[in-house]
């Protein structure tokens, strides 16, 4: 071809127009959407479990989507399911393994993209209330604080229990919350022991106000508790509206894979800039401190591992007998097709 100006002149258009679509993904084709009206429930959003979550709102990179999102925040995993299952949401930001729960229940549930690669989640008493602690098997009559009975942080507590040979009947568990209500319950000594997340329980942790006997906020840690790797906090919706609004599924993932990538070369002061106010708990150093503990755990890109769904499955049956392993589709509690989309959109 020979090289004319208008030749250039069209190089150079197509060029600037591939630049223009790289620095604002919006301008690149995007799959019709079926709804720009979407709620979330999420259990607990001032938790690192969802901080992808939290910055994909904060960053607009929903809005950037075409999508008017409204988030709704509940004491933990469970009311935010409980939020989708009677209606008044469409899509959870919650734990993966609900959606093996519930398919035990006979309901169709599908995560459809990944925030978290580790649970974050960690165990600890009170040194206050239990200054005699030894092993696992005296936590049996206390009480323990978890974010909402039915939770990830009650699956945690369940399953190190279990391997003490104490049955959830054993123990009185207490919906603290994740944020400030789980400190102030902790330290009044209302609890004896709590399951919890990150910023609380790394607070704690530095003040020397307890001590954690097992911790998932590391890819180690999570292995060790749980035998493999073991996701944790992702977008799940009925496998009906994930069907019927494939577009608008896509362009929330779009938003999540996004923040994801974000989070990978953001410096402490970018996420407190971002984040609102009273995520930090009053405690601005505390914070960060507790977000260098759980960086790793939140999921590069999005896809739910095989064998991390697996581990959630056999985790699951473990302790709860009314869970049968090989009576569960583990095709029909995740797909990835979105996220992966989404990551090859955002991989320059």
């Amino acid at each position: 071809m020979h090289d004319t100006p208008f030749n250039r002149r069209t190089f150079a258009a197509v060029s600037a127009l591939s630049a223009a679509s790289f620095a604002n993904p919006t301008l690149l084709a995007q799959t019709p959407l079926e709804k720009t009206k979407v709620a979330i429930a999420v259990g607990g959003k001032a938790a690192f479990y969802y901080l992808p979550l939290t910055i994909a709102e904060q960053l607009g990179y929903f809005k950037a989507e075409g999508l008017e999102v409204e988030i709704s925040d509940f004491a933990g995993g469970s009311r935010a399911l409980q939020a989708v299952v009677g209606g008044s949401a469409d899509v959870v930001s919650g734990a993966f393994e609900h959606t093996i729960n519930l398919q035990s229940k006979g309901q169709k549930f599908q995560a459809f993209v990944l925030q978290g690669r580790a649970p974050q989640i960690s165990v600890g008493i009170s040194p206050k209330t239990m200054p005699d602690y030894r092993t696992v098997a005296d936590l049996r009559g206390k009480k323990i604080g978890v974010s909402a009975p039915g939770s990830s942080t009650n699956m945690v507590a369940n399953l190190i229990l279990s391997r003490a040979g104490i049955k959830p009947g054993d123990v009185s568990f207490v919906g603290v919350g994740t944020a400030a209500g789980a400190l102030a319950a902790f330290r009044s000594g209302q609890i004896d022991a709590m399951s919890n997340t990150d910023p609380v329980m790394t607070m704690l942790e530095q003040k020397g106000e307890i001590r954690i006997i097992a911790d998932t906020r590391t890819l180690k840690g999570t292995v060790d508790v749980f035998g493999g790797p073991m996701p944790a906090g992702c977008l799940y919706a009925p496998v009906e509206f994930v069907q019927k609004n494939p577009g608008t599924v896509q362009a929330l993932a779009n938003a999540i894979v996004r923040s994801l990538k974000w989070l990978q070369t953001a410096g402490p002061s970018d996420i407190v800039k971002t984040v609102p106010e009273a995520y930090l708990l009053g405690d601005r150093a505390l914070y960060l401190a507790a977000f260098d503990k759980v960086r790793e755990a939140i999921s590069q890109d999005g896809v739910l591992a095989d064998d991390g769904a697996r581990t959630a499955l056999r985790t699951l049956a473990s302790f709860d007998s009314t869970i049968k392993a090989d009576k569960i589709d583990l095709s029909m509690t995740y797909t990835n097709t979105f996220a992966r989309k989404a990551k090859e959109r955002f991989k320059a």
